[in-house]
């Protein structure tokens, strides 16, 4: 039996990349023996096994064979006679295809380290295909070195390209793919992982929605960048510069979702692209099973993103209606993230990136303002009944208007 730390863990430490990754492989050892030595079974199509005392995986060295559709259609073999040049091989990259063993010595089979070197990711054989869920892999760890200066094999684009014209793509589970793009969102480029799915041509199956807002034309005195595919990913991009959570960048990334489906007679117009959104955002939002609290965020951006641009141009009663919309009256919590979605799309173009955002600030103050307003002063005024909610509508609305003095 032999124990070896494999994959991100081997490759981060390589790149002296900060990595909370830590994977073991475990070679020449049955079930029976690691559940003898105290790990506890946790995998359901192959053997994996939780350490009690460090809550770290270790996984059996196994084989697979396609058997089916998508990430799930494999048939696996575990066992103590499977070594670790087998198990290396069904890897997806290079660099993920490295082992570490316990006297700190490396297992290199593939070129890893010389792809590393050349900040290259590249697949290790033809049974890359096999896996669709590599597609979305592959432009993670693309988006996650891309500050690097990794690139892509064209070889490997190519069977990406490939996986995508096959079909496979459409076989993958909702969860899954939610997974991997919620992971890839919150890397280090998430607009690079959106960039990649289109050059290979899995975003139009993936994310049909966001694929029809390229080549679409926004007029250039508000978006001097005009496409709107363009000014999505450059908002991507200013929303990872804003904050690291996915949840925002995935607001930001379906926030202009309506403009897809403006009619050509008014482009570049795009009057009403908000209320067009919202059913296309419910629409990947169930399509993907994505949290609740994401789409609600995801919605709250797409309905009110242009009335938070224009706050400071907005009648009192608006700027009440709007904090209420998106729960700020319920969770400051909500009105913070909202912002910062609006932000990062109004930088998202070209020559906006580093433009102030005073709608922001003024949106927070009117909330303070609007904290102000008791329900319980009213209930101890004698006010009660369906007088209670016209009275605080009021007096909410007053409060605002001290902003507009």
């Amino acid at each position: 039996m032999k124990i070896y730390r494999v994959g991100g863990a081997v490759r981060d430490k390589l790149l002296n990349y900060a990595s909370d990754e830590t994977d073991w492989l475990v070679v020449g050892a049955t079930p029976e023996e690691m559940v003898a030595l105290g790990y506890v079974p946790v995998g359901n199509d192959f053997p994996v096994f939780i350490q009690p005392d460090t809550g770290e995986e270790y996984a059996l060295a196994r084989t697979e064979r396609k058997s089916g559709h998508g990430y799930a259609g494999f048939t696996f073999y575990a066992a103590a006679d499977v070594t670790l040049e087998q198990d290396l091989v069904r890897r997806d990259l290079t660099i993920n295809a490295m082992a570490e063993d316990t006297e700190g010595n490396l297992v290199d089979l593939h070129g890893g380290q010389r792809d590393l070197q050349n900040k290259v990711l590249r697949h290790i054989s033809e049974a890359f295909t096999e896996d669709p869920l590599r597609v979305l892999r592959v432009a993670r760890f693309a988006a996650r070195y891309h500050h690097l200066g990794f690139t892509i094999a064209p070889e490997t684009m190519a069977l990406m390209t490939t996986i995508a014209e096959s079909g496979e793509l459409d076989h993958l589970v909702a969860e899954r793919v939610w997974k991997e793009t919620e992971r890839s969102l919150g890397e280090r480029s998430p607009e690079v992982f959106i960039a990649t799915l289109r050059q290979c041509g899995a975003l139009k199956i993936l994310f049909p929605e966001v694929e029809k807002l390229f080549g679409v034309p926004q007029r250039a005195d508000y978006h001097p960048e005009i496409d709107t595919g363009i000014h999505t990913l450059m908002a991507l991009q200013q929303a990872a510069r804003l904050s690291e959570r996915s949840a925002l960048r995935f607001a930001v990334l379906v926030h202009d979702l309506g403009k897809g489906i403006t009619p050509d007679h008014v482009l570049p117009s795009h009057r009403g692209h908000e209320a067009r959104g919202v059913a296309l955002v419910n629409n990947v939002c169930d399509r993907l099973k994505v949290p609740n609290d994401v789409r609600q965020l995801a919605l709250a951006v797409t309905e009110y993103h242009l009335m938070c641009h224009k706050a400071q141009q907005l009648k009192p009663e608006t700027i009440v209606n709007l904090l209420k919309g998106i729960g700020a009256l319920k969770s400051r919590d909500k009105l913070e993230d909202f912002i910062l979605c609006c932000e990062a799309d109004a930088r998202g173009r070209t020559g906006f990136e580093e433009r102030d955002y005073p709608s922001g600030n003024y949106l927070r103050e009117a909330l303070e303002l609007i904290n102000q307003v008791s329900v319980a002063d009213l209930v101890e005024a004698g006010i009660d009944g369906a007088e209670i909610g016209r009275q605080l509508q009021l007096r909410r609305t007053a409060c605002v208007a001290q902003l507009k003095s």
